[in-house]
């Protein structure tokens, strides 16, 4: 890993080496704090513990207040919006579901790869796929409806956009407390709220360097597309590939994308826990493989329709003031509650 930081702070650039070294830290608090997504999500419904959710919560406030001000104050940095819309609706709620089954989300699925769990490394590439292949579909479901993207920081300024974010968190932690009041479990659990801590001065860090928010489904995307034009495929036609920056980033190495070059890191920054840190992983049926398999590559198709996941959509989005982060929420969680049952079904 000093190696290639060496080799990128050499032969590419100074900002793609400092984003591998986030992505590393990234990559080493999600596999090292277990900070999984998916998982704070089915502890919620399944056992009534709300501590991952609160973790998420205080990432989410924490994030926030770090991104809105620069973004007010820095014009040039970008938010992670999305625009409302049909694919939007449709993505998020087929995510929450396929996430549970594939146990883990954009970032889950990565970090856990990088630990060497069998299932997670095996979703990797056929996530990568689908979000290909939503890629090239993701203009047809455009064209059933949406709106232009909205951004509360560009709307309102950053201050009224950051207290409307934080007051909404709040709410919705008062609301779980009473949910979950007299399950017996506590709230505020360390290593969530140390993961969020540490996460939230990362992804602070990538919007600075990169000039955009932290992502992850984006990189899939683009190195199966890269595999796709490199086997003959012609992609100028495409509505998604033909934009533009996607456009030049095809005819690019992919270590000159951001979202690639962190993806890479958080790779790394979970393998370097896994040496001291080995884990196990209990072995899988033949249905069970197929089922993962499948739900990753519906995960991936997903992900690209609700432009993005829980990063990309639910943290980057929010945490800038973009509405379509708060529309993905509640869609994606809707979808996990019957994720978890299909889960329950074939006794992952």
């Amino acid at each position: 890993m000093a190696v290639f930081f060496g080799w990128l702070l050499w032969s590419v650039s100074v900002r793609q080496a400092a984003l591998f070294a986030v992505g590393l830290g990234l990559g080493a608090v999600l596999a090292g704090r277990r900070f999984g997504f998916t998982t704070g999500w089915r502890m919620l419904v399944e056992e009534k513990d709300a501590s991952g959710v609160f973790g998420q919560l205080l990432l989410l406030a924490l994030a926030a207040a770090l991104a809105m001000p620069l973004l007010g104050f820095f014009p040039e940095l970008t938010a992670a919006l999305g625009p409302p819309s049909i694919s939007l609706l449709v993505g998020a709620f087929v995510f929450g579901l396929c996430m549970q089954i594939a146990d883990g989300c954009g970032s889950g699925t990565l970090y856990k790869a990088g630990l060497g769990i069998p299932m997670n490394a095996a979703i990797l590439p056929v996530f990568a796929l689908g979000s290909f292949l939503g890629s090239l579909h993701l203009g047809w479901w455009l064209e059933l409806g949406a709106l232009p993207p909205l951004g509360l920081v560009t709307a309102w300024g950053w201050a009224p956009a950051l207290a409307a974010t934080l007051l909404a968190l709040g709410l919705i932690a008062l609301g779980l407390a009473r949910y979950v009041k007299g399950s017996g479990k506590p709230l505020l659990v360390r290593k969530w709220m140390l993961g969020a801590l540490l996460l939230a001065l990362l992804a602070t860090l990538n919007l600075v360097i990169a000039g955009q928010p932290w992502g992850v489904v984006y990189g899939f995307g683009l190195w199966a597309a890269k595999i796709a034009q490199a086997s003959g495929m012609d992609l100028s036609g495409n509505w998604f590939w033909s934009q533009a920056g996607n456009a030049a980033r095809l005819q690019e190495t992919v270590l000159l994308d951001v979202t690639s070059i962190t993806n890479i890191g958080i790779l790394g920054g979970a393998l370097w826990v896994s040496a001291s840190r080995p884990t196990s992983a209990k072995p899988l049926t033949g249905a069970q493989w197929l089922v993962a398999l499948a739900a990753g590559l519906v995960l991936g198709y997903s992900s690209r329709l609700a432009f993005g996941c829980n990063v990309g959509a639910m943290l980057s989005g929010i945490s800038t003031g973009s509405i379509h982060g708060w529309i993905w929420v509640p869609l994606a969680f809707a979808g996990t509650i019957f994720g978890l049952r299909i889960r329950r079904r074939f006794g992952f």
